[in-house]
This record gives C-alpha cells, structure tokens and sequence, in this order.
C-alpha cells in the first residue's frame, strides 16, 4: 500500500520516480497539492459526445469516441500495412486513428462499438482529420494500448462522469487520472483554511470532501458542489488580497489638493466651448472629493470611445495645478503622447502657455517628455518639469527614467491602463515624496464583474454619455473571398468621401518587410513585424493554419492602392516603426486635412482625434480582438458627419472569426462586446494567470458565469476585514491566500 501523503508531498514519494519525472517535465507538477489542483478540463459521459468537428489541425486532444470500422491495408511506400480506425463522436463527427506496421492485436482490440479515449496531435490528409498514432485508452472491459494496460486505465472512468486532465503527449489523461486516484486514497485531510463561519453561512462543501468529489465525482450534483466551493475559494482569495490593498491604500498619507474657487480650473470652465455633459459633472465632483482627501486618490475612470474622459482628465489635473502641484500623464505611445500635448494645449489656450507672449500670467505650461526629443529639448523640458513651471508633464515611459524629477507630483494620469506594467506606475509613483493621486483612463469597457475582480481596489466611474456633435458609426461585414465586388464597393466608398471632403483611415495587422515586398494584397506576402502595439490576437482559425497566408503589412497595401483603387488620392502610412518626428508628422498633415487616407497599424488603435475622419476600413480584421476593433472604429465619427467602419476578410460564413466579426457590426455597445471579448479569451489571461509565466492556482473562476459568487465573496471578504485586517485570526486562511494569489500575481492585480 502506498504511504499517506499530504498536500506538500513530492510526488516522488507515491508515484515512483519516473512517473513523477514525467509530471514535472511536461506538467510543472510536484507535489500532491499540484497534482489535486491540476483540475479536469472537462468530463465526458458514454453515449455523449466530443464535437469532433470543432478540432482544430495542430492541437492536442483527448477525445471520447466510439469505434465505426477498421479497415487494413498495404503501405504503397514501405512494407507493412495500415491500420485506420474510423471513430465516431455521437453526432455525426468522425476521426481517422492511423498505425503503421502489423499491428494485428491492435485491429482485434479497436472492433466496432468499442468506447475509448484517444489522445493526439490533429492532423489533416486530403481532407481527413486524423490522429497518427494515438494513445488510447478503451472503457469497458477491452484492453489498452502497449504501455498502458487495461487495468491501468479503465478503472480510473468507472463513474458516469469521465474527468479529461489538460495533458501532454507523453502524459495522457488516464495516466493522469491513474495518479489522482493513487493520491487520494492515501491523502491526509487537509486543513480547510476556510473559516466554519464562512462555510455554514454559504453552505460549502469541506476541502477535502470537494478535492475528492472534483476528481472523482459520482453524479452532477457532487460535481457542482465541488466546483462551487473551489471557484468560492479562487474567489475569496482575489477579493481579501484585492480589500486588503485597497484598505492599505486608505492609510497611506498624501497631500491633500482640494479645489478653489477662483484659479486655473475656473478659468478653464469658462472658456469651454460646450456645455459638460452630466456624467462628466458627476465624475468631476467625485474627483474632486478624492483629491481633496488625506490619502491617495485610486480611481478607474471607464467610458467608451469619445465619451469625454480627457476633459475629466484635464480638469483633474488642473484642480492639482491650482493646489500647488503637478500632474503627469503617461500615454502608452509617442502618437498618443504628442496627440494628448497638442490636444491639452489647444483646450487649455492660453492658460497652458504661461511664460509666452500671448500666455496668461496665470497659468501654466503644459510640457512633452518622450525618448525621441533631442538633446536641447530635452534639456529644456526637463528644467520646465525640475523647476515647476510645467504644471502638466505628458509624456510616455520616458517620464520613468532616471533625469526626470518634479517639484511636487501630485496626480498621476495613466491612460489605457491595460499597456502599462506595474512596475511602470510604481516607478513614476515613486517621484513623489509622498503617493501622488492616480487616476486611471481605459477606453476599452470592462464587465462589472472584470471590473470587480481585477480592478477590484480602484474605486470606478462610467462615463456613458457621449458629447454633443458626436455621430453614429456604422459597421458591416466585408467578405472579401465570396464577393470581391463588396470590397471594390468598399474602396469606392472612399474615393466618394474623399470627394465629400473627408478623410479615411486603412487598417492593416502587419507593418511589413523594412523595404515592403510589394506583395499582391491577399497573396500571402512575406515578412513580419511588430508594431509597437500588439497587432491583434488571430483567434480565427478558420481552417488549415498551415494554410492561412501572412496578414496584410501596411508597407504592402499602401503601394497597391496608391496605384490601384485609391490612384490619385493623397496617400500616407504611420506605424510604430517610424521615427517619432516623422510619425508625428504624419499625424499633423492627417490631422490639417493634408492627407486623405492614411494607411496604419493599431498605432491608431487609441487616443487619435482627428473629426474630420469618416470611414475606416479595417483589412483582415479577423486578425483583431473584439476591444481592438471596437478601439479602432472610434477613430471615426468624432465629429458632425456619420462614420462608417467596413470589416474586410476572407473568413467564412458560420466560422467563429466571422461570427465575432458580425457581432462587432451588429452592435457599438462597449460593454455588450467587452463581454464578448471575455468569452473568448481565457479567463486566466485576465485574472493575471499568465503574466509572470508560472503556474496559476486560478483555474476554475468565470468572470462572467461566477458574476453572483464573486459579488458575495467580495462581501465576505470586507466584512472578515474590517473584523481581522490582516488575517492574524485566520493564519491558514492567509497562507491559502498567498499560494491562490502569489505575489507576484497581487502585484499584477493591484492596477493602481
């Protein structure tokens, strides 16, 4: 009999050395307590089926099948035969399992009706889907495969719910299986570090009973129990880590910069030229508040595309100014740095040209920091920042370098907070005697229970009504592959706003070969590059990935339409791989009305302001995520005339790339998509599982199905703080806590 183990057991000690070799190779698992939380991935029943059909070519799967026919027949290339099995899933799906040689036992094990597991890597031949050599194991009463024995495997799937692990090749699932059994039987009952108060108040199932029924559940019911105690636990570990910043934050001292009456931020209401609108009102007040206090300001500040948040940005900032202080306004790109400069200045006229002929004596000096400004300007800047006459500094993550000091940093603007790592902010926080207010800006509309969990210790604001003059955007499907005569549509469609007198943006997910190739749009041109924001995350996989050509490069479309469709229009590009002075120069001609279209990379994603911009065609957009798209069709429509945003791609009707491009189109409800977004993402990715490259504790919450749980973990999770602030009544608690959210994944969530 195997010896009892605990949680912290090395593997080694029950599963041998090789076994366990193996789990820490290809599965990062060491001891039991990995082992127990490395969950199933899904459980399959006899009789239901995996949707064969939805295997994508490259991925390694296990599947649940039923054996149809085998068929054996000679190699043409070498001796020997082949054996093709022919699996079925239950709804018409069928796979082709493959093995070379003469493998005559084989044929007599795999016969029809046989039900097993087969775990491989999806290939396709002549339009086949196959697995070449699978692992398998059968259920029932049959025999496995070489080196796993019947005995080995079947017994671990005896129960109506068949637990499938994420595996790896040389791991496959019932292996996996084979090992939780071995460490469940002889597992001391862990402490359950969830207090008995807690327990009976939300009727949660013990630790260990719920490990148990997890892994090895004997119905639905023990199944839903075990996963609700486990989210309820991945859960509360997130909001007390989540409170307790929050509450440490509350304690941490700042200079309190409290609004006047007369100064700045009066002035500059006055000369507004339009009416603010009620929600910028509101945030302004509650900003105010925050600002005026004793500790440091932590706030979200969330609305869609052209919703206002500058304004509320800058009147923040000014409210700081008068208070004596300065405020900085870190933009993730030297586009959107000089964009938000020239923008700031215009709003603020002469009050933000303190020092100049026709500046007001009573303002101030609004002053661009980023890494490409020459040595003299530099200089200069900096002296402005040092001294304290800018009492608004914009810049990127040049204003972290060492050289870049403030007189008294007061408020700290982040825009588009999802581009800035942590440590980031901290280091521009750290330019401050004591914790400057911080005021974070995102464009992109988060799901309140996204909001809850990982921006969980900033209190948020929304803004959701637009400014007056704004207009509708429009947004259809362009399927270039089955009706080319849209997409010449969709260039005339230009040509006619242009001759409106409007302007046009081209968006491409590539900016190309140094030189461009010159490559025919939609041949499949060469070359890669990576503009300095991310280009899109290719979710499509609409048939073969092997297959699918290169994305478009903006140095490739830009010559084809030039001499193409749009011949004779006043054609620019802009991408991250221009220097600063030039991309700023195309922004200033874009901006002037001196160029009709300008062909770009998400370089344009955020922040770009230009009115007069009506349509945008956004080429390969199957390429993007939801947010980036719905980013991206806010650069048009900002001013008095409609927008129109066309969505080009050679994805077919009824894929899931198509499907999420005519949910972009059918809808401008942010928060509607944002949702989308977060379906089809991996849950971990926001919760922070993959950003330091380990292993996640973090597995089975949904921010959008667990939305009620997480609202009451919250509330428990205040309510045992302001009881116990640090958990010292809870030690076990706390350490169940620092192995869900280690710290660099609090650090992650912290947002602030």
């Amino acid at each position: 009999m195997t010896q009892p183990c605990t949680m912290d057991t090395p593997l080694t000690v029950n599963l041998g050395a090789k076994t366990a070799k193996a789990m820490a190779d290809h599965l990062d698992l060491h001891t039991v307590g990995d082992l127990l939380y490395h969950f199933p991935r899904r459980y399959d029943q006899r009789g239901e089926h995996t949707d064969i059909r939805s295997l994508e070519v490259g991925e390694q799967v296990t599947v649940l099948g039923q054996v149809r026919r085998t068929t054996v027949r000679p190699m043409r290339q070498r001796r020997g035969k082949l054996l093709e099995v022919v699996v079925e899933d239950g709804a018409g799906g069928t796979l082709t399992l493959t093995f070379f040689g003469n493998q005559a036992w084989r044929e007599r094990d795999l016969k029809p009706g046989r039900w097993g597991l087969f775990a491989g890597k999806v290939t396709e031949f002549r339009g086949v889907r196959q697995l070449n050599g699978p692992e398998y194991v059968l259920l029932g009463d049959g025999a496995a495969d070489g080196e796993v024995a019947a005995e080995e495997g079947v017994e671990e799937f005896a129960g109506a719910l068949i637990p499938v692990y994420p595996a790896a090749a040389a791991v496959p699932t019932w292996v996996i299986a084979r090992c939780v059994r071995t460490v469940l039987d002889v597992l001391t009952p862990p402490e359950d570090p969830m207090p008995a108060a807690v327990r009976a108040s939300r009727n949660l199932l013990g630790l260990h009973p719920a490990l148990r029924q997890i892994h090895r559940p004997a119905s639905d019911v023990e199944l839903f129990q075990a996963r609700r105690r486990l989210k309820w636990d991945e859960a509360f570990a997130v909001q007390l880590t989540l409170v307790q910043r929050k509450l440490r934050a509350a304690d941490w001292p700042a200079r309190p910069r409290p609004r006047t009456d007369a100064g700045l931020l009066a002035a500059f209401d006055a000369r507004l030229p339009y009416e603010l609108t009620d929600g910028q009102r509101r945030i302004g007040e509650e900003i105010a508040a925050d600002l005026s206090a004793a500790h440091p300001m932590h706030r979200l500040l969330q609305g869609e595309v052209g919703s206002g948040k500058t304004v509320c940005a800058v009147r923040a900032m000014l409210q700081v100014v008068d208070a004596g202080g300065q405020a900085a306004l870190l933009a993730p790109t030297e586009v959107l740095a000089a964009q938000h400069h020239r923008g700031i200045q215009e709003l603020l006229g002469p009050l933000g040209r303190a020092g100049e002929l026709d500046g007001d004596p009573a303002g101030t000096r609004v002053t661009l920091v980023t890494g490409s400004l020459g040595a003299a300007a530099r200089r200069a800047a900096l002296d402005e920042v040092r001294a304290g006459r800018a009492g608004i500094v914009i810049g990127t993550h040049a204003l972290l370098y060492e050289g870049v000091d403030f007189a008294d940093l007061g408020l700290v603007v982040v825009d588009e907070q999802h581009r800035f790592g942590v440590e980031q902010r901290d280091a521009l926080r750290a330019k401050a005697e004591q914790p400057p207010h911080v005021l974070v800006m995102t464009a992109t509309p988060i799901p309140r229970t996204v909001a809850m969990t990982v921006y969980g210790d900033l209190e948020v604001s929304a803004l959701t009504q637009l400014p007056g003059g704004r207009s509708p955007i429009a947004s259809h499907v362009v399927p270039a592959a089955e009706k080319p005569a849209f997409l010449e549509r969709a260039w005339r469609r230009v040509r006619e706003e242009v001759a409106a007198g409007h302007q046009a943006y081209v968006v491409c997910p590539r900016i190309g070969d140094a030189a461009g190739s010159g490559a025919a749009a939609g041949s499949g041109a060469g070359g890669s590059g990576v503009d300095e924001e991310p280009s899109g995350e290719d979710p499509a996989a609409s048939g073969d990935p092997g297959a699918r050509r290169s994305p478009l490069a903006v140095t490739e479309v830009m010559p084809l339409l030039a001499e193409g469709p749009l011949h004779g229009l006043r054609i620019e590009m802009l991408h991250g791989r221009l220097p600063a002075d030039a991309k700023d120069a195309v922004m200033r001609s874009f901006a002037a009305g001196d160029v009709d279209v300008l062909v770009a990379t998400t370089v344009v994603e955020v922040g770009v302001n230009v009115p007069n911009a009506t349509v945008m065609i956004v080429l390969d957009a199957d390429r993007f995520g939801v947010s980036q798209l719905h980013q991206l069709r806010g650069r048009v429509g900002r001013g008095s005339a409609a927008g129109l945003c066309l969505l080009v791609t050679d994805a077919a009707e009824g894929t899931p790339a198509r499907e999420r491009l005519d949910a972009v189109a059918s809808t401008t409800d942010g928060f509607r998509l944002a949702e989308l977004d977060l379906e089809q993402r991996r849950e971990g990715d926001v919760l922070g599982a993959t950003q330091s490259g380990r292993r996640s504790h973090l597995r089975l919450l949904s921010l959008l199905r667990d939305a009620e749980l997480i609202g009451q973990a919250r509330a428990e999770a205040i309510t045992l703080l302001d009881d116990d602030p640090q958990l010292d009544r809870y030690p076990a608690l706390a350490a169940s806590v620092d192995t869900l959210v280690d710290a660099e994944r609090a650090e992650y969530l912290e947002k602030g």
